[in-house]
């Protein structure tokens, strides 16, 4: 029958993210244990992380010290909140420890529990900051075409994937945004004017767009969204949730770039994901007005429970330590040239039509009629997790602490899976 109602699939309570749920129910992953750069399922593999999980995993799996840094942290206070006039001693230690590390000159650090709330705070705190200065048309937020910016209601809003914004009840959750173009500076240029600069508050940005099929900037490009900011009063939001904290061989990809962002959010690395934290690194124009000292200083009326969690600004404090004296920023510009050169050589696949490396970030792009989905999921079967991207993409963004040989190993197994399926 024609209409007939499809049956409903049984599977585990857990609702997976992201997920088709007919596509994965019944072939899920169990993770029970990580060790380095490789994870252990239930079934009994050994993969090679050859994603750090989400983009995260910079200094490998169960490192002790930072097990240890929870368990010593959570014997003496597991977190107290930072509203009004209380805060804790991590987090307060924390957040000097990023203004010192911080692009911006003079920041002050905004922290919550990731990436998804960085850009909401982020984007309301860019909103809020032209209302207060007297120029409410400004509430426009532009990002790039092929965005990724978390899928909270503003990271959602300003996707540049339009399958995550699509469902919600309109083109978006918060109306008053727009995309701009991912390469063309020029076009760039025209999108402001056609909106007029007196309606935009902020353009956001990532250095290099990961989700969207690791992109790195056009040259000139980066600089010109800079230019282009500054010359019309539109705040420039840098998103390195992915890339700070050592990804591209600086501590933030804004120094490889020679940026100066106005806000700048994080998370991921801050942690190397071993506990749920993220923030934004405010510059100086922007926070000072909610410093003076006057009785009609306005509030910024936002703030979490876990906003600068003690026991994740632990982690984090021991795992910035880590970055530094296991010397893992110099390893991962080491990383970059060998993976450069691995995929410079797989490009004379018949199967492959490009290859995109930036820092320890690495994209493979792959010919129409093959499928990156299919083609990571026989990775799987040789050891190596991959993950597919948009533009039939291979992503591959390995631990901080990957060998040579497991980068070679690697791309050897990919090269060995385009092969056979050219065979086929």
């Amino acid at each position: 029958m024609p209409n007939e109602t499809p049956p409903v699939l049984d599977g585990p309570a857990l609702w997976s993210a992201q997920a088709h749920l007919p596509s994965v129910l019944g072939r899920q992953l169990v993770i029970e244990r990580g060790e380095g750069c490789y994870i252990y399922t239930r079934d009994g593999r050994r993969l090679f992380d050859g994603t750090a999980g989400l983009w995260h995993a910079n200094v490998g799996h169960s490192r002790p010290e930072l097990a240890e840094a929870a368990y010593q942290q959570m014997q003496q206070l597991e977190t107290y909140h930072i509203f009004g006039r209380y805060v804790n001693d991590r987090a307060l230690e924390l957040a000097e420890r990023l203004a010192a590390l911080s692009p911006i000159a003079d920041a002050k650090v905004i922290l919550n529990s990731g990436g998804s709330d960085a850009i909401d705070v982020a984007c309301k705190l860019a909103r809020r900051h032209w209302q207060r200065e007297g120029r409410p048309t400004k509430t426009i937020v532009l990002s790039r075409e092929f965005a990724y910016h978390g899928l909270h209601a503003y990271g959602t809003s300003i996707a540049g994937l339009d399958f995550n914004r699509a469902g919600y009840g309109s083109d978006s959750l918060v109306p008053e945004t727009a995309r701009v173009s991912t390469y063309d500076i020029a076009a760039v240029e025209r999108t402001v004017n056609e909106i007029g600069a007196d309606n935009i508050a902020a353009l956001v940005a990532e250095p290099i767009q990961g989700t969207g099929g690791v992109i790195p900037p056009a040259p000139g490009y980066l600089e010109g969204l800079q230019r282009i900011c500054r010359e019309n009063d539109i705040l420039l939001v840098v998103d390195e949730v992915i890339t700070g904290f050592g990804r591209t061989g600086h501590m933030f990809a804004s120094e490889r770039y020679q940026l100066k962002p106005d806000l700048l959010t994080f998370a991921k690395g801050v942690t190397s994901g071993y506990a749920p934290l993220g923030g934004v690194l405010v510059a100086p124009e922007i926070w000072q007005p909610f410093y003076r000292d006057n009785s009609a200083t306005p509030i910024f009326r936002h703030g979490a429970t876990y906003a600068g969690h003690a026991t994740a600004s632990a982690v984090a404090l021991r795992n910035l330590d880590l970055l530094e004296q296991d010397k893992l920023l110099l390893r991962v510009s080491e990383l970059e040239t060998l993976l450069s050169s691995e995929l410079t050589r797989l490009q004379s696949h018949d199967a492959v039509t490009d290859t995109r490396v930036a820092g320890l970030l690495g994209g493979v792009t792959l010919a129409e009629h093959l499928s990156a989905e299919a083609i990571t999921d026989q990775l799987i079967e040789r050891g190596f997790i991959t993950r597919p991207l948009r533009g039939n993409t291979v992503q591959i963004s390995p631990p901080f602490t990957t060998t040579d040989d497991e980068i070679k190993q690697l791309v050897e197994a990919l090269s060995d899976v385009l092969t056979e399926q050219e065979g086929n």
